[in-house]
């Protein structure tokens, strides 16, 4: 009895040993470098084991239909495309510099989540990542399971709402200026009079 209690302890001891000897690797690497496997295994565990049961179950309330895709997709371009892409590839400047960085959420790992799971991980964050918690006081619990329903849309999305997500994705004060200077040129002015005429 005494023995297998000894043989548990130092197997236990091991395992946090092999833990906090991956957290220090995690915490003291650089954010350039991809995540290795062990890292990437122990995320998932956290996240896994960091939702309820209670939670993992839930159903989606929000009934499908067109006008909540589009108010989702709407959502999404506005809010979350900046770092995991209108199309959900996480293939953005921001998404690619995480770490880790932002999941192709058309993939499995993504889509093969629960509702309860990904409705979770939107209203409270992931520790130790880039994703925010969007939930809270205040905040309508619905906008972010009509979120879920998008996430489950994104492997059929259209090339047609992507063109439309394009235009509802925020615009820097540079590409706002640059698109007020387009406009100014097709109706007839000319975008750089006022550099000219600083000038002369």
């Amino acid at each position: 009895m005494i023995v297998r209690f000894g043989w548990l302890l130092a197997g236990t001891l091991l395992a946090l040993a092999a833990v906090a000897a991956t957290e220090i690797r995690f915490l003291a690497g650089t954010s350039r470098q991809a995540p290795d496997p062990v890292v990437r295994s122990l995320g998932r565990l956290v996240r896994w084991a960091g939702t309820p049961g209670s939670v993992k179950d839930l159903n989606n309330p929000i009934v499908d239909s067109p006008e909540v895709e589009a108010e989702a997709r709407s959502h999404w371009a506005d809010h979350c495309a900046s770092c995991h892409a209108n199309d959900g590839s996480g293939n953005t400047e921001m998404g690619r510099s995480l770490y880790p960085p932002a999941p192709d959420m058309r993939q499995a790992e993504t889509q093969a989540r629960t509702d309860g799971e990904l409705f979770s991980i939107i209203e409270n964050g992931v520790r130790l990542s880039g994703m925010p918690a969007w939930g809270g006081p205040g905040r309508d619990e619905r906008d972010s399971w009509k979120l879920v329903r998008f996430i489950r849309h994104l492997p059929t999305l259209s090339a047609g709402e992507l063109r439309e997500m394009e235009k509802q994705n925020p615009r820097s004060p540079a590409e706002l200026e640059e698109e007020k200077e387009e406009k100014e040129f097709l109706n007839g002015g000319n975008p750089n009079e006022h550099t000219v005429h600083e000038h002369h």
